[in-house]
């Protein structure tokens, strides 16, 4: 019976080279002959062998795992069934996948401020990113002040951390200068201001209504939670009749509010024009289809683990932002 091997050395004896070219065939590294690699395969497979990848990993010092980690604490905090984190996760398991990295990915409900620093210490992955700033950003600047490999993706002004997102206050104001260019007068803006990108959108909200020189309308605390959501805009809607626009802090928000429009009998965008923010892939096939804020959450994605990869090397990449634009649907 063929003996187990248990070392690159016992292999390197077998195939005449070092262990290092054992390590280095075994990977796939196309520096090595063709012809070698096949010898050293063949003996791998005839002998059962099977690198010790943990063993490898402690040797080079990395994991090649990065973490993925969405922080809960906010009370409106989106699920990560939510079409925005579906899409988001898969761009970054496809970017992470083409460097040849795994992706770590949890949710963490804070219950103190350590949880970031415990992630980091575990040395479970090679580099952090965090999507949602939610209400922990005093602990992502603690963090960030001695861990380096670190992206987070939200709002990026002033921010110390590296920080990808897109111009908040901006999509807010485009999409309220979009309804009051329409005529609409009574626009309410629906969505929680518990993360520093949805104050910010609020912040274009009423800038526009400023500078048009309009009241703004009504504010609906409305969480991402679908039931919670549909509550708040029953109420909202039955107690403002005379909305005419509604800005929405996401497509989720804009489609429940669609949802709700249409069991009382209120046309869109006839009666009341809606637009949502971040387009996800949904929103164009809702009836009417979504007029929103698209975030190009492919290009997000790439910047993100780019940074993230240039950080771990040591380099000092900077906060950048993500172009969005306005897409014009029947919705508004």
């Amino acid at each position: 019976m063929t003996r187990p091997l248990t070392t690159l050395a016992d292999i390197a004896a077998l195939a005449g080279v070092t262990p290092a070219t054992v390590s280095r065939a075994l990977s796939g590294n196309t520096r090595i002959s063709a012809a070698t690699r096949g010898r050293v395969i063949e003996i791998a497979e005839q002998h059962g062998f099977r690198p010790n990848q943990t063993a490898r990993n402690l040797r080079l010092g990395r994991t090649q795992a990065i973490a993925i980690v969405v922080p809960l604490g906010h009370q409106s905090a989106q699920r990560i069934s939510d079409p925005f984190y579906t899409t988001m996760i898969g761009q970054l398991m496809d970017e992470l996948a083409r460097r040849d990295h795994a992706m770590l990915l949890s949710a963490v409900a804070p219950s103190d401020g350590g949880w970031l620093a415990q992630i980091a210490r575990s040395g479970r992955a090679d580099g952090i990113i965090v999507l949602c700033q939610s209400d922990q950003d005093a602990v992502l600047r603690e963090a960030a002040r001695s861990y380096r490999p670190l992206v987070v993706w939200g709002e990026t002004e002033d921010e110390p951390y590296c920080c990808v997102g897109t111009d908040n206050k901006r999509g807010g104001k485009l999409s309220t200068m979009h309804l009051l260019a329409g005529g609409r007068r009574r626009i309410a803006f629906a969505g929680m201001m518990d993360t520093p990108e949805l104050v910010a959108r609020h912040d274009g909200y009423l800038e526009a209504h400023r500078e048009a020189g309009v009241e703004p309308g009504p504010h609906i605390p409305v969480p991402f939670a679908f039931e919670a959501a549909s509550r708040d805009l029953y109420a909202m809607l039955d107690r403002h009749p005379d909305i005419d626009g509604i800005v929405a802090a996401s497509d989720m928000i804009a489609m429940k509010a669609l949802h709700e429009l249409s069991q009382r009998g209120r046309r869109v965008p006839n009666d009341v024009a809606v637009v949502g923010y971040d387009d996800v892939t949904v929103a164009a096939h809702m009836v009417p289809p979504l007029t929103t804020i698209r975030q190009d959450l492919t290009m997000a994605a790439a910047l993100m683990v780019d940074l993230l990869f240039r950080r771990m090397q040591g380099e000092d990449a900077p906060s950048t932002r993500v172009p969005l634009s306005l897409i014009h649907r029947q919705s508004a």
